[in-house]
């Protein structure tokens, strides 16, 4: 928990500067989440990248795999130069993959733990006042946002001000000039709609981020022309349900983070399959590998005619030197056959 807090608290430094300059928290969020698409982008671009070398490399693989299939330690060895012969690294892929996991965590605790991660105020000034409002009838719950307590104080600050002794008079300003930018499109992002009335209409928002979800992932199975089946299909209806579970029991701030941050998956997915698809970056690719020998061979200098006739005959002088042995070894066999014939007729001669 202490390293996603810690994701939260980095974070934080961008939420509060988006917040300063537009003083509302769900423009904030909003900008906040589409900046951290834009940021994670090359890393899906890098990921499709790792993809279309993979794909490219599978007929190879095959092949070591019929070669040494009584042998995998051979096999593991040879697919490694394999890997490294074509500029693979098989791992980027997957580190892309997790990277965005730790970021999500650190985005919603700088969510739910706004003095904290948001504002820095000092840990221990913020136990004091949480420890305060936990004493405090009717705003101390055992759900709802009774599990957040630094959103309670946001929240009620103007009836609790009075008595929030512990925080100095620079936090005092910060959490007043914070706590007055929470209401975005009608909705109260402070609340949650496990704890609101129907006429709130924050229900809206599990129910949009239940359909976009579901949308999302259809259209990525579409789009990518992989067919759901198996654990692809499961997750496909349980990421839906557990992003409508958490927006319902969540203050609306992190249901609206969830929705745009789909609404951009979505965009990102539609941008990835138009320009980076695993075909055109094969092909991609491919032309920079071209290129790049097409400049290495343009940029050799042939070398000097002297030199170059050093070289040809230094080359040529073992060839030469085989050739002489080789007609020596002629001579040599077609003297001694000349001999032994010579030999064989006189011993005949004489018998007779």
């Amino acid at each position: 928990m202490a390293i996603f807090n810690f994701f939260g608290s980095i974070l934080g430094y961008l939420l509060w500067f988006l917040y300063s300059i537009f003083r509302n928290y769900g423009i904030a969020i909003v900008l906040f989440t589409l900046i951290l698409k834009a940021l994670m982008f090359p890393m899906s671009v890098k990921q499709q990248r790792s993809m279309a070398s993979q794909a490219k490399l599978a007929d190879k693989q095959k092949e070591l795999q019929k070669r040494y299939a009584n042998n995998q330690q051979k096999y593991n060895d040879e697919l490694m130069k394999l890997y490294e012969k074509e500029g693979v690294n098989p791992g980027s892929g997957c580190l892309t993959t997790l990277i965005p996991f730790p970021i999500m965590l650190g985005i919603f605790y700088s969510v739910i733990m706004p003095l904290s991660n948001t504002l820095h105020i000092a840990a221990e000034t913020i136990s004091q006042a949480t420890d305060y409002i936990s004493k405090i009838p009717g705003v101390a719950s055992a759900t709802g946002l009774g599990m957040y307590p630094e959103l309670q104080i946001i929240r009620h600050f103007d009836a609790l001000r009075d008595n929030l002794t512990m925080f100095s008079q620079g936090d005092m300003e910060k959490i007043q000039f914070f706590s007055q930018g929470f209401k975005f499109l009608g909705l109260d992002l402070l609340a949650s709609p496990q704890e609101s009335s129907f006429l709130t209409f924050l229900w809206i928002i599990p129910l949009l981020s239940l359909v976009l979800s579901f949308g999302f992932q259809f259209y990525t199975s579409k789009a990518t022309g992989q067919a759901s089946t198996g654990c692809t299909k499961a997750m496909m209806y349980v990421f839906p349900l557990i992003s409508v579970y958490w927006a319902f029991i969540m203050p609306a701030a992190v249901g609206i983070y969830n929705i745009i941050s789909i609404l951009g998956s979505a965009l990102q997915t539609w941008v990835m399959n138009r320009y980076f698809s695993v075909n055109q970056v094969t092909a991609m690719t491919e032309a920079r590998r071209a290129v790049a020998l097409e400049l290495a061979e343009a940029n050799v200098r042939p070398l000097p005619a002297a030199q170059q006739k050093l070289i040809a005959d230094k080359l040529a002088a073992p060839q030469q030197k085989a050739g002489k042995e080789q007609v020596k070894q002629q001579k040599a066999g077609q003297k001694k056959k000349k001999a032994g014939s010579g030999d064989s007729s006189s011993y005949v001669g004489s018998k007779k």
